[in-house]
């Protein structure tokens, strides 16, 4: 499936559906850039993720280094699938995935 991106007047909104791997990695590095430069808040949900590749982490990850660097807020929302956190946890990035907190 992929990501949407609903870009609102206070901030965008990235919603990442289904299997997120290397087949739609250039349409969420587009959206994620896109959303960075408009300078407001980002908010990451993965409520419909059924599983990242390392492909999307990676952007994830370079995305939060980027919007640190920039000034602008980026966090996740909502419930994030246990699949998913496990799989980042095993894949080393606990922290990364305790970042993905059930908020």
């Amino acid at each position: 499936m992929g990501s949407v991106l609903e870009k609102g007047e206070q901030r965008s909104r990235l919603h990442l559906e289904g299997v997120v791997d290397i087949g739609c990695a250039g349409e969420l590095k587009a959206q994620l850039m896109e959303a960075l430069g408009r300078g407001l808040p980002v908010q990451v949900e993965m409520e419909k993720a059924e599983r990242l590749d390392v492909t999307a982490v990676q952007l994830l990850w370079a995305a939060g280094c980027a919007a640190r660097a920039s000034g602008v807020e980026m966090e996740f929302a909502g419930t994030t699938p246990e699949a998913v956190t496990a799989e980042l946890a095993q894949a080393g990035l606990r922290e990364f995935a305790a970042g993905m907190g059930n908020r």
